[in-house]
C-alpha cells in the first residue's frame, strides 16, 4: 500500500508538466513555438518527452508500476478477506472491564435468558455463543465485514478504471472537419477526409467506424452583444444498413448535445462562414468555388482565407502556372466600411462584404507540397511568381473585373460547421468503473467495524451478573453511542425481567 501511494504521488507529479507546457498532441504548432523560443533548453525537454508527457517512457513505466503494485496489493488482501469471512468471531475476552467500553449489572434473571435476549437484540451480527468452564455463558459478536469489502472494490474499480483507460488509449481516435451547410456530407471512411485526425496506438485509420453526415443547415442565435446564445445543426446521418441505399435520420445536432451513431459521438464544435466566388474568364467559361475562410475575430467572425482557381482549357503546365488566379482577404458577416477598412461589427451574416486581393500567377498547387487552403504561399509573393492584380471591397451581388477581362463576383455565404468524431470503446467502462469506485469508498467510509460481548455469571440466590464489552476494529467515532444503546437495551430489558428487587451495577 505504502508503494501504491507513491506510486500515485509520482504519477499525479508526472503529469504536470501535461498541463503546464504545450503537448504536441494538442497543440502542435504551439509546442514547436516553445521549443524554439527556449533554445537549448526547450530541446532538452523536447528529448525529455516533456511534449509528450501521456504517451513518454516514464509515464508509461510509472503507469505500469502503479497497475503491478495494485494488483500486488489486492491478492494477498482479497485472500486474507476470504479467510475473514470464514473464520468466527473472537472468543469472549476474559476481563471485558479493560476494553474501551463496557457496562455490567446483577440481573434477576438466568444466563439463558440472558442469551436468548442477546441473539435477538443482535440480529444481523455474526454470532458465536460459548459455555465456559466456571458455567458463565457468553456471545461473541462481530459487525462490519462490508468495510473491507467497499475498500477492495473500490480499488479492483480503480484498477478496473486504469485497464480501462490504456485500452481505450490504444483503440480511440478523435478527428475534426469542416463541412460546409448546404447540404455538404462528410462519411467515416477513413483519415483522408479529416482535417485533423488523432489516432489511438493501435489504429491505422483503415478501420474506421462506418456512417455518413450530411449537413443541411445551420442556425445561430446570438446575445444583442454578439456573443453566442445557442447554435445547432440540421443533418441527416446514415449508419449499417442504411449506407447501401438511400435512407437518410434526421437530427438536430447542438453544442454539448452528441449524435451517438454506431458506437461513435459526433460533436458541433463550432461555425464559421463560406463565401461563394464565381470567376468569368474572358472566353466566357465560369468557375464557381465556396470554400471556408477561418474566423481571426471569433466574437465577430471577421474571417480570412484564400478560394483558388485554376484556369480552363489551358494544357501547358508553365502557363497554367502563370495565370492561377486566388481570391484572398477578409470577409465580415456584418461588414462596416471606413476609409475603404473592412471590419465585422456582429457574428450574424446580416450585411456580408469582403475586402479582396486578387492574386494571379503560381499558387504552388502543382508543386507537391501541401499547403493551407486558407492562405496563399508569402514566399511565392516574395519571389515575384505571385502578384497582385486587383484589390477592392465588394458586397454580396457585386463584381470586379481583372486587366484581362476576367471578371470575380462575389456571390454570396453560406455557413460551415466544425464537426469532431470522437471514438471510445471503453467509455462505458470508465464510467461503471469510475461509478463503482464512488460506491466502493462510500462504504468503506461509512461502515465500521466493531464487536460485541455479552457474558452471563450465574451469580448467588439465583441472580446473574451480565458484562456487555465493545471494541471497534477501525476507528472509535460514532461506536460509543452504538454501544450504550445496545448495552442498555441488553441490560434493561434483563432487569425489568426480573421483580422489585432487582439491583444493577453498571461501570
Amino acid at each position: 500500500m505504502r508503494t501504491a501511494l507513491i506510486l500515485l504521488f509520482l504519477l499525479a507529479l508526472a503529469a504536470m508538466p501535461g498541463a503546464l507546457l504545450p503537448q504536441r498532441s494538442l497543440n502542435l504548432p504551439r509546442a514547436l513555438d516553445y521549443i524554439e523560443a527556449h533554445g537549448w533548453w526547450g530541446a532538452l525537454l523536447d528529448r525529455l518527452q516533456f511534449f509528450d508527457v501521456y504517451a513518454s517512457v516514464w509515464f508509461s513505466a510509472i503507469y505500469l508500476l502503479l497497475f503491478i503494485s495494485l494488483v500486488g496489493c489486492l491478492v494477498p488482501r482479497t485472500v486474507e478477506y476470504a479467510k475473514a469471512l470464514r473464520d468466527k468471531p473472537v472468543l469472549t475476552p476474559r476481563n471485558l472491564t479493560r476494553l474501551p467500553h463496557h457496562l455490567s449489572a446483577e440481573l434477576d434473571t438466568t444466563p439463558e435468558r440472558v442469551m436468548a435476549d442477546a441473539r435477538a437484540r443482535l440480529k444481523g451480527w455474526r454470532l458465536v455463543e460459548t459455555e465456559e468452564d466456571d458455567g458463565a455463558r457468553s456471545v461473541s459478536a462481530e459487525r462490519g465485514y462490508l468495510r473491507e469489502a467497499g475498500n477492495l472494490v473500490f480499488h479492483f474499480a480503480m484498477l478496473a478504471l486504469i485497464v480501462s483507460l490504456a485500452v481505450g488509449k490504444m483503440t480511440n481516435y478523435e478527428g475534426q472537419v469542416i463541412v460546409v451547410a448546404d447540404g455538404s456530407e462528410f462519411c467515416n471512411a477513413g483519415t483522408l477526409g479529416y482535417d485533423s485526425f488523432r489516432p489511438g496506438l493501435r489504429v491505422d485509420g483503415t478501420d474506421l467506424t462506418p456512417f455518413c453526415v450530411r449537413v443541411n443547415s445551420f442556425e445561430a442565435k446570438y446575445l444583442p452583444n454578439g456573443q453566442a446564445d445557442s447554435f445547432s445543426a440540421g443533418i441527416d446521418y446514415q449508419a449499417g444498413d442504411e449506407l447501401a441505399g438511400d435512407t437518410w435520420t434526421p437530427y438536430k445536432l447542438k453544442v454539448n448535445d452528441p449524435l451517438r451513431v454506431a458506437g461513435d459521438r459526433v460533436y458541433l464544435l463550432g461555425h464559421g462562414y463560406a463565401p461563394t466566388f464565381t470567376v468569368t474568364f474572358p472566353d466566357g467559361t465560369k468557375r464557381t468555388q465556396t470554400l471556408q475562410w477561418r474566423p481571426v475575430d471569433n466574437l465577430t467572425l471577421l474571417s480570412e482565407g484564400a478560394t483558388k482557381f485554376d484556369p480552363p482549357g489551358v494544357t501547358d503546365a508553365a502557363e497554367r502556372r502563370k495565370r492561377q488566379l486566388a481570391v484572398t482577404g477578409l470577409f465580415a458577416p456584418t461588414a462596416l466600411i471606413e476609409d475603404k477598412l473592412l471590419t465585422s461589427v456582429h457574428p450574424q451574416l446580416s450585411d456580408p462584404a469582403v475586402a479582396v486581393d486578387v492574386m494571379r500567377g503560381d499558387l504552388g498547387i502543382d508543386s507537391g507540397r501541401g499547403q493551407s487552403i486558407f492562405q496563399i504561399d508569402q514566399s511565392l509573393v516574395d519571389s515575384g511568381r505571385l502578384t497582385r492584380v486587383a484589390r477592392q471591397n465588394l458586397r454580396q451581388g457585386e463584381a470586379i473585373t481583372l486587366d484581362d477581362g476576367t471578371k470575380v463576383s462575389f456571390d454570396g455565404v453560406v455557413p460551415w460547421v466544425s464537426l469532431q468524431v470522437s471514438h471510445d470503446p471503453t467509455q462505458l467502462w470508465v464510467l461503471v468503473a469510475a461509478v463503482t469506485m464512488i460506491l466502493g469508498l462510500g462504504v468503506s467510509l461509512t461502515v465500521r467495524r466493531r464487536r460485541l460481548w455479552v457474558r452471563a455469571t450465574p451469580g448467588d440466590a439465583g441472580r446473574t451478573v451480565v458484562r456487555v464489552g465493545g471494541l471497534a476494529r477501525t476507528d472509535q467515532a460514532g461506536y460509543g453511542e452504538e454501544f450504550h444503546r445496545l448495552a442498555a437495551q441488553l441490560l434493561g430489558r434483563g432487569a425489568g425481567s426480573g421483580g422489585a428487587g432487582t439491583s444493577r451495577r453498571g461501570t
